[in-house]
Parts: C-alpha cells; structure tokens; sequence
C-alpha cells in the first residue's frame, strides 16, 4: 500500500478503532438482516462519505450547544475538556451502528443512549430544569444532527443530491430520534427551515458556550501529521454553519474565508476518499 495513504489510514481508524480494533463487532449484520435502514436507504448513501460526516458532526455540536439544555447536559455530566476526542468517538459509532448495523446492535446502542439520558437531568443558571429525555430537547438534538450531516453531504460529496432523496433522508432520520424519544420531529428540508426558525428565539450563547466551542474547536490532533487536516475539516465545520448561527457564537467568517475553507474541505474528502477506498 501506498505509505502515505497508509498513515492516513492508520490516523482515521486511530481515532475511529482505538485498541487497534479491526472491526466494530456492531457492525456485522447477520445474512438478510438489513439493519434499520438497510442499502438502498438515503441514510446509507448520506452517511457513506467519511469527510461530509466529520464536517457535519462538527458542525451539528456546535449548532446544539446554543440551546442551553443541550449545553447544559454537557457542561453538567460531560468530562468535555479532557475527553472531547472519547465524546465525538462515542458519538460517530453511535451514527455509526445505527445506520449499518444489525437491528440487534442498533436496538442495543438507542437503548443504552436512552438509559444514559434518563441520568442526564440537572438545573439551569436560571433556575429551569432541564432533562436530556426530555421529548421537545431530543427533537432539538435531532434536527440539528441531520440537518448538518446533510448539509455537508450536500456541500462535500453530492451537490446534486435530489430533493426527494433529501426529504427521504430526514424522515428515515426522523424514525430513529423517535426511538429515542423525540416527537413532533420535520421530516422535510422546509420543515425542517421552519422548525430552525421557529426554535432561534430559545436559543443562546454564553460564556459557558464559548469555552464548548473553544474546546471541541481547538482540540489537539492524535499526531503532528493530523494537524492540517484536522484543522481543514473544523473549519469545514465552522463555515458550514447557518449564518446566524456563526453570528451567535462570534465566529464570523468573511466571502474569501469561506470559499478558501471550502476549496480545503473539497481536497480533504477527495484525499479521504482515496486513502479509505
């Protein structure tokens, strides 16, 4: 193999398998067992490009931390600082069986994420209490979620990615956030334009949203080589942003910055790409 597409390999499934784990076991799926979506789902091809989904997920964490239950729930019940890199790995191998695993191993990881949520309760700076299994909160966290993975789908991988198979993406994607409890949850790009709007009203940001954004923003790479590229996909992450989103947690991003950071995040995937193939 090729040594550089080697280390870049090697860096991804250090971050994705650490341990040196060959496989994830939950992603075995047994003869005719499809999982929850199974191939010819739009979830599977949205979530097919490794690129889109890390510029995605950066982006999605930092479009829920500007509702204060969300961040509160990591502030409360998260070690944020010293583990961001265990967070976002819990978080990708969630995705990650949910969308090719076994049913079995699907069931299994949003019945261990419910179990975890029903710990997840706390009191705001203001006094209002908040619940990580609370329904409207969930739908919050949900919308937020796939509205970036597509987004950066959309950007990064397929820009012609057809409208139909848009919307079917949300509502495959809006079956598991009511597994995991959420209701009421858009299933379509203008609901879900709608329901963003709807929800910027309850949305803040703060000094403890800033110091999020400062961790998950500036955390160090596994090695000196993964530098560039880490930095490229969080910046992706940034700019791929709503505008009034990047506005809230003051992280403005002038016309020229904008396309540089998207001409990196295309060359990024196409060396993901060829490295992961």
């Amino acid at each position: 193999m090729n040594p550089i597409r080697h280390a870049i390999r090697a860096q991804v499934q250090s971050v994705m398998r650490p341990g040196g784990m060959s496989e994830d076991p939950g992603l075995i799926r047994p003869p005719g067992d499809d999982g929850l979506f199974g191939p010819g789902s739009a979830v599977w091809v949205v979530h097919s490009d490794f690129t889109a989904m890390m510029i995605g997920g950066v982006s999605s964490l930092l479009l829920q931390m500007l509702h204060p239950a969300a961040l509160a729930g990591v502030w409360d019940h998260s070690n944020f600082r010293a583990d961001m890199h265990g967070r976002l790995r819990r978080t990708a191998r969630f995705v990650g069986i949910t969308t090719r695993g076994s049913t079995e191993a699907a069931e299994a990881a949003i019945a261990r994420v419910r179990s975890i949520h029903d710990r997840v309760t706390g009191v705001l700076p203001d006094g209002t209490p908040y619940a990580a299994n609370d329904p409207a909160l969930l739908t919050w966290v949900h919308v937020a979620e796939a509205y970036s993975f597509l987004g950066g789908y959309l950007r990064y991988r397929d820009p012609s990615f057809p409208a139909v198979r848009q919307d079917t993406y949300l509502a495959e994607m809006a079956m598991l956030a009511e597994r995991l409890g959420a209701r009421d949850v858009p299933a379509t790009r203008r609901d879900v334009a709608s329901y963003l709007r709807d929800m910027r009203p309850a949305l803040r940001s703060d000094a403890r949203t800033r110091d999020v954004a400062q961790t998950l923003l500036g955390q160090p790479a596994n090695s000196v080589s993964a530098m560039p590229l880490q930095r490229v996909l969080l910046d992706a992450g940034v700019e791929l942003l709503p505008d009034w989103a990047r506005t809230m947690h003051g992280l403005p991003m002038p016309m020229g910055r904008r396309l540089a950071v998207r001409v990196g995040g295309v060359g990024a995937g196409r060396m993901l790409r060829w490295a992961l193939k």
